[in-house]
């Protein structure tokens, strides 16, 4: 299962939805990616394959941030809580 997370301008928590294949999150992924370089501000509509009553809608002009995490057994048992960190170069 993959969680596929957006980070939204000026809220603390970030919204998800969850894919169970991989060419799926990649597909959600690319979507948002395309609505946040279009500058346009579209609703950007998602349904969520883990829970099939979860929707959301958010609108891409507000969309800061998008990562995919995969969620299986090894990615749980690493030690890192998902979510977006921030790296410096030095």
């Amino acid at each position: 299962m993959f969680t596929i997370d957006l980070s939204i301008k000026n809220t603390a928590f970030s919204i998800s939805v969850q894919r169970k294949s991989t060419e799926d999150a990649e597909a959600v992924y690319q979507l948002i990616l395309a609505a946040m370089r279009s500058g346009n501000p579209d609703i950007v509509e998602l349904k969520c394959e883990g829970k099939t009553d979860k929707k959301i809608a958010v609108r891409a002009s507000e969309i800061s941030g998008v990562q995919i995490i995969q969620k299986d057994s090894a990615a749980a048992n690493s030690g890192k809580p998902p979510g977006f960190a921030a790296f410096t170069a030095e």
